[in-house]
């Protein structure tokens, strides 16, 4: 920095996450709430919690895949699922323990979506999505036409207890505590990514790829590493997923599910971690409300059946997706953005 300030820039102070004492109080306050979390309510709300930090884990590796490089990934599911059994398969068979699986179940995901990453240097748009979609047909039969004492089959496979430095991990406590650990170091890594040279090479891909590859950015390994990173991202959170529910069946990792990934991050807003973040606490608080409110109707109007609960989620789902795509294509976090600076300048209209 030059001592005149002359030419002085605040970079420095925009790479920092927190850069005031507002922000600071608030960030400890909000890390201060999800600490006693399970002291605070019931054991109901500490299971949602946990699925929503598995959830926040998959969607910001799809926010830093889609939102940030602008790859279309409609596999994320599948990739969640690899990781969920390659943690399985390595805590049952080896015995490895907790901080081991984890990162290889990340790397194995990594692998699997790298190869669709690569496609991604010749195709985009309607196609991309596509061909990502293939990895969740792919990522089924294999499970399904595989020796069942491979993969399980249909039966799936048996996890056993998350070990951590010998310990058992167990009690629902435990178990909040480990998901939130996990969850808080990939958020904190993506805000690192993000902000780096592979970040900027990312948004540049996805702003125009080929100003990109004009600028000397090599757009094809920039495209296969939003992928790789992604799926790696998904694989953290399938062996989460694994750990947490202490089995893992094939029919967990849907294209259902990878839709709702998508839909987490455009309701959060495209191109913002704390967007995905927002996405997945919106989407999942409305999945809730669904499964708690749905078998009450289902009783109430007999013949509607019993799969309203189902059908009724994916229609409200898509309803929600629809809305903001018309709405509020941002997302919610773009219009936290317009509050914040209507507040900053006010009376003022501009």
């Amino acid at each position: 920095m030059d001592p005149s300030g002359i030419f002085a820039t605040s970079y420095r102070a925009d790479r920092r996450l927190v850069r005031t004492r507002w922000q600071a109080l608030s960030l400890i306050l909000f890390i201060a709430v999800l600490l006693a979390a399970p002291y605070l309510v019931g054991p109901r709300i500490v299971a949602i919690l946990n699925i929503m930090y598995i959830s926040a884990v998959v969607a910001v590796g799809l926010q830093i895949c889609t939102g940030y490089a602008g790859q279309i990934n409609l596999g994320q599911a599948a990739f969640m699922g690899v990781g969920a059994y390659t943690a399985a398969i390595l805590a049952e068979k080896t015995g490895l323990t907790f901080l081991l699986t984890i990162p290889i179940a990340g790397f194995a995901a990594a692998v699997f979506g790298f190869l669709f990453g690569l496609t991604a240097a010749r195709i985009k748009g309607f196609y991309l999505a596509l061909t990502t979609i293939a990895a969740q047909f792919i990522f089924h039969f294999a499970v399904l036409n595989l020796p069942s004492s491979w993969l399980g089959g249909s039966n799936g496979v048996t996890v056993p207890p998350a070990t951590l430095f010998g310990l058992r991990i167990v009690s629902e406590g435990a178990q909040y505590y480990l998901m939130l650990f996990v969850a808080a170091i990939m958020v904190a890594g993506a805000f690192g990514i993000v902000r780096s040279r592979f970040g900027r090479a990312f948004v540049a891909v996805r702003d125009d790829d080929v100003a990109a590859g004009i600028m000397g950015i090599n757009v094809a390994a920039t495209k296969a590493n939003a992928f790789l990173i992604g799926a790696f991202y998904a694989g953290v959170g399938g062996g989460l997923w694994a750990y947490l529910i202490r089995f893992v069946g094939v029919d967990q990792f849907t294209l259902f599910n990878s839709v709702f990934f998508i839909a987490m991050i455009i309701v959060g807003g495209m191109g913002s971690i704390v967007g995905a973040l927002i996405g997945v606490f919106v989407i999942r608080v409305i999945q809730e409300i669904i499964a708690t409110v749905g078998p009450n109707i289902a009783e109430s109007v007999t013949f509607l059946g019993g799969d309203i609960v189902f059908a009724g989620m994916n229609v409200i789902l898509g309803g929600v997706i629809a809305l903001f795509m018309i709405l509020e294509p941002k997302g919610l976090m773009h219009r936290w953005t317009i509050l914040k600076s209507s507040y900053r300048i006010w009376p003022f209209p501009y």
